[in-house]
């Protein structure tokens, strides 16, 4: 992983996903590719609850929304800014290489989720907040992006983490995106000083001889690995699987995202959803 792609609104939760980037490029020597996406007043509309608005009202409230991405603008090179500085990082408009890492930042006109998918193509982790803002982003656009852009998706908890690789805990249910997204954490996996395999599952024989196996590919790099089998027991897996990562002090947690077939989502509810909501910590997610 060389290109971090961090989105920054411009509000008061840049300064923790701006770390929780660093935490991820600073063992890989990455590139911060920060971006900022300036929504024009007319999208801005869409997310502002603005439907029984007319005439004056809803000029004064139009001019009101582009004058706020105005100033979230402003606020998120500020914040890009003052972070490179505090923690004493070049900025650049591209990856030097071998240097440690560097930050660039960039605007978009636009926060349309084809041309955020595009941006996200083109880099090997996106590094986003999970709580709704008011600064740009559609509140579909983490689901979209994990489920399109083809990229890891790291998210940030509420603190700023010191580091991501002291624990990681990966969930594991057989899906295709636990698989996946055990891969797309290869590269944290093999620099973690401990790895906990968790499985929330009543097949506890079965699926350990698999988290034994998985153990075994880190263990022979030094890594120090650990399976943990939790009884489902009437407990939601949301619960089971936050209580497992307190348990554990996972400094991120590696799961498959979004692999609920949609009309499934739409009748009983996002667990992807339920456990970003359950796990406040820095999560990572493959689709």
């Amino acid at each position: 992983m060389k290109t971090i792609l961090t989105f920054v609104g411009g509000g008061d939760r840049d300064p923790v996903i701006l770390q929780t980037a660093l935490a991820a490029a600073l063992p890989l020597s990455a590139h911060l590719d920060c971006l900022h996406c300036h929504v024009p007043a007319g999208q801005a509309a869409r997310y502002a609850r603005l439907e029984f608005a007319s005439g004056a009202a809803l000029r004064n409230a139009i001019d009101s929304l582009e004058a706020n991405t105005n100033v979230f603008s402003e606020l998120a090179a500020k914040n890009v800014r003052e972070f490179c500085t505090n923690a004493r990082i070049e900025m650049c408009d591209t990856p030097t290489g071998g240097r440690g890492v560097t930050v660039s930042f960039r605007e978009d006109a636009s926060n349309a989720l084809e041309r955020l998918t595009l941006h996200a193509g083109r880099s090997d982790l996106v590094v986003m907040g999970r709580a709704r803002q008011r600064q740009g982003l559609a509140p579909e656009t983490l689901e979209h992006l994990a489920l399109h852009c083809g990229r890891p998706i790291l998210v940030a908890a509420t603190a700023s983490p010191h580091t991501l690789t002291d624990t990681i805990m990966v969930c594991w249910n057989e899906s295709g995106g636990a698989v996946r997204a055990a891969t797309a954490a290869t590269a944290f996996l093999t620099k973690a000083r401990r790895v906990v395999f968790v499985s929330v599952t009543k097949l506890e024989a079965q699926v350990k001889d698999t988290l034994n196996g998985l153990a075994g590919q880190y263990s022979g790099n030094g890594v120090s690995t650990e399976v943990r089998v939790v009884p489902a027991s009437g407990r939601r897996l949301p619960e089971a699987l936050a209580n497992t990562a307190a348990e554990c002090r996972a400094s991120l947690v590696v799961m498959g995202a979004y692999t609920r077939p949609r009309f499934r989502e739409l009748l009983f509810g996002s667990s992807t959803e339920a456990l970003l909501d359950a796990i406040d910590r820095p999560i990572l997610l493959m689709h």
